[in-house]
């Protein structure tokens, strides 16, 4: 018997090291800083030179920017676009487009792309970049990339080698500590009607970024947020909270929701996977936030590798747009208002797990390459037929050392409606704040703060 329980107890420590992937290999790490940045991008500009060598980033405002200002300038605003893709010739360019905007520019006359010179812009603080070079080489994922052990606070893997590991990198994406915005969310419908969704007061934290010496734990919570709407009427009182920790499976996420007319805070474990967002309309599903967000453990992540992409970047003309009826045209965003560039990006797909539920059967991301961001994606249903697509409207905040994806735009393609959160140029921009109390981060703060 004893013989028996020795065998078992080497066989489930077998099982579990085989879950555990571990890093790379300081002769591997050590391109980070040469060819590769410290976050892992390709350094070099690409083989046509359209897209540039990174730099450094965006670290000065231009003229015109006012300290301490959160609307920010167009450093970009006298540029032209050098190529313009619509339906007519975007068969020439769908191997540099997400499949959704192949889909867009073939259904709607209108549509255009117009393609600008490309900059890599984006920039992040030091210690979050040395941070990145310490995880390459000591962060490992485990339970079969669902949890992090031994990670610092920045790109947990730089060099990712699955995707999981990519997915976690634009989860812990670093976006500054704690933003605070109030925005608008318009859902637009077959027949090119804007309807506004909410408005709302958005505080999201990262507190792992609060103290960048202190390795993430399991039960950390690495992402909050916590909304208060003020409209449409019919929504005005209503708040929720949201908190996810660095291990789903041991912790999942835990959420709260005010509802004025109850006048009281209550547990809302459905506020989580492809339960409809309220904020959205339901144009959207929870985890269709910010393009992915939430946990990983309904699919299976491949790392397909990397391409060049031609996406919505340094969007500041849409980012900082302080009328939304200009912005929320027919069947897409106006595209006046939507800058593209080409960059490079890491795909993965997440294919649905035997057994598990969500309405995406496959999902396509693009990370950008210097900010870890997923950028874009294509959602496809049961029957393999794509049925929505996101896109993540970058734009460094050059006075932060921050790269901000705060509007997204989610589109469906068969019920040719889209959704547009996070206009944040009616309400004065992107606000960088000081991190706020637990006690405005505990559920009962939710009640405190709601309109009776």
């Amino acid at each position: 018997m004893k013989f028996v329980k020795t065998l078992m107890a080497a066989s489930l420590a077998v099982a579990f090291a085989g879950s555990v992937h571990a890093a790379v290999s300081p002769a591997e790490a050590a391109k980070l800083g040469t060819n590769l940045t410290l976050v892992g991008a390709e350094k070099a500009a690409s083989a046509d030179g359209s897209i540039p060598a990174y730099e450094g980033g965006l670290t000065t405002a231009p003229a015109g920017f006012k300290a301490g200002d959160s609307m920010r300038p167009d450093p970009f605003a006298s540029e032209k676009p050098v190529m313009v893709i619509d339906g007519k010739n975007v068969d020439q360019y769908k191997n540099l487009l997400s499949a959704t905007t192949v889909e867009l520019a073939k259904r709607y006359p209108e549509f255009r792309v117009d393609v600008y010179p490309t900059h890599r812009t984006v920039a992040m603080p030091q210690p979050v970049l040395d941070n990145a070079v310490k995880n390459a080489t000591g962060a490992k994922t485990a339970n079969d990339g669902l949890a992090l052990e031994n990670v610092l606070p920045g790109v947990p893997f730089p060099i990712p080698q699955s995707g999981a590991e990519a997915m976690w990198n634009h989860l812990l994406r670093y976006q500054g500590v704690t933003i605070n915005s109030k925005y608008d969310s318009w859902n637009v419908d077959a027949a090119g009607v804007a309807t506004l969704a909410t408005t709302g007061q958005a505080f999201i934290n990262y507190p792992i970024y609060e103290d960048l010496n202190k390795p993430i734990a399991n039960t950390d919570v690495y992402y909050q947020m916590k909304l208060y709407y003020s409209g449409p009427a019919r929504r005005a009182g209503e708040a929720i909270m949201l908190k996810d920790a660095a291990n789903a499976v041991e912790q999942p996420r835990r959420a709260w929701q005010y509802l004025p007319g109850q006048r009281r805070v209550k547990l809302a474990p459905s506020l989580a996977y492809d339960t409809p967002n309220p904020g959205t309309a339901g144009a959207g599903t929870y985890d269709d936030v910010f393009v992915f967000n939430g946990a990983l453990d309904r699919y299976d992540w491949k790392l397909v590798g990397k391409q060049e992409l031609i996406v919505p970047y340094n969007t500041y003309k849409l980012t900082y747009a302080q009328d939304p009826k200009a912005l929320t045209t027919a069947n897409h965003l106006a595209p006046d208002y939507v800058r593209w560039e080409k960059h490079r990006v890491w795909v993965v797909e997440g294919t649905l797990k035997a057994g598990a539920r969500h309405i995406y059967a496959k999902r396509r991301f693009y990370l950008d390459e210097d900010s870890w961001v997923a950028l874009a994606s294509d959602q496809y249903d049961a029957r393999g037929q794509i049925y929505r697509g996101s896109f993540a409207f970058l734009s460094q905040s050059y006075d932060k050392q921050v790269p901000d994806t705060t509007p997204f735009v989610i589109y469906d393609l068969v019920g040719n409606s889209y959704n547009i959160n996070g206009i944040v140029g009616p309400y004065g921009g992107i606000r960088y704040i000081d991190p706020l109390t637990k006690a405005q981060w505990a559920a009962e703060s939710l009640a405190g703060a709601g309109i009776r």
